[in-house]
């Protein structure tokens, strides 16, 4: 997924024969398949459809492996997840069953290792993929891009991109059946922690000793929403002159361990961090940043699991309440 790496597109592609499937450019929602084909997702680019189902599925996007994974389909090849050993994460290792998925890049996609894993189909829903990029994945075999958010964020959430993967694979129920887990989970944290609802919660990145806060429709930052966290008015780069839009009810910082701004006299005399209402998740490359950068169907329990403990002490309005270090 792109986090802080601008992308770029690969030069050339090798180009293969008529693919299993077609796309069109016209516009539109989601058709339900029911597993039946052909089957019709809407991208940003118009609406593909997929005229059977796929055999040989090839994930492009940054966390799209994750949701094949979830709905039982191992795909012939992958996008690396940058900057973490991902072919290790903890809440994928039961789906993955030991399979070791080549890799077809990871900043930057790989077109000509796409071309040669043979797709029937490419799924690419959140790749940030360029238009020529699209449209040489398209000469390859059928694919399904970049998703829009159904909450009118450019990025999609997981419940969009797990709703284009069932239609596009044939396993809408399977993918209800999952949507219906993460939610449940989601649902126990939430009426176990009625202190979360309504709070405001300031999730920002650590880099280079820059604060970076996420939009509200950062995949990161909709896992607090859907716990009922509020994201901040103001979003964005964290000037030293503006430190005071870490200061909300709740911090969460991303990248960084509690020592690693403890001579940050600057952040250590905000409120939040004085009364210890501050979350801490752990430097980039560990489990628990990755499962929240994942945002899937399989990452998304794994992280209510290891913050959900954290965030319950940081808001029980007891500044005497040690909130500790998150266990991933």
């Amino acid at each position: 997924m792109r986090h802080t790496v601008a992308l770029s597109a690969a030069a050339a592609v090798l180009l293969l024969g008529t693919a299993a499937c077609s796309q069109g450019d016209d516009g539109g929602t989601a058709a339900a398949s029911n597993g039946a084909f052909p089957a019709q997702v809407t991208d940003k680019f118009g609406t593909v459809t997929v005229e059977s189902a796929p055999e040989r599925v090839v994930t492009a996007g940054y966390n799209d492996q994750d949701f094949a994974l979830a709905l039982g389909v191992t795909p012939v090849a992958t996008r690396g997840f940058t900057g973490y050993e991902y072919r290790t994460r903890p809440w994928a290792q039961d789906q993955l069953a030991g399979a070791d998925i080549p890799e077809v890049g990871s900043d930057t996609l790989d077109l000509e290792g796409v071309a040669a894993a043979s797709p029937d189909l490419i799924m690419a829903t959140y790749a940030y993929l360029e238009p020529s990029q699209y449209e040489q994945l398209g000469r390859i075999a059928t694919t399904v891009g970049d998703i829009p958010g159904a909450d009118g964020e450019e990025t999609p959430g997981w419940r969009d991109q797990l709703a284009a993967y069932g239609t596009a694979l044939g396993r809408t129920a399977e993918a209800d059946a999952a949507r219906e887990k993460v939610e449940q989970s989601f649902a126990t944290a939430t009426s176990e922690n009625p202190s979360f609802a309504g709070r405001t919660a300031a999730v920002a990145l650590y880099l280079d000793g820059t604060f970076y806060i996420l939009e509200a429709g950062d995949p990161r930052n909709r896992f607090f929403t859907d716990l009922g966290f509020v994201t901040p008015e103001t979003t964005g780069t964290v000037s030293p002159e503006r430190y005071d839009l870490l200061n909300q009810d709740t911090l969460v910082l991303l990248g960084v361990d509690r020592e690693d701004v403890a001579n940050d006299a600057l952040l250590q005399s905000l409120p939040v961090v004085r009364d210890d209402r501050t979350v801490y998740t752990g430097t980039f490359g560990t489990d628990v940043p990755a499962a929240l950068g994942f945002a899937s169907p399989l990452s998304l329990p794994y992280a209510v699991d290891a913050l959900v403990p954290p965030l319950a002490r940081a808001t029980d309005d007891d500044p005497s309440t040690v909130v500790g270090t998150v266990e991933g």
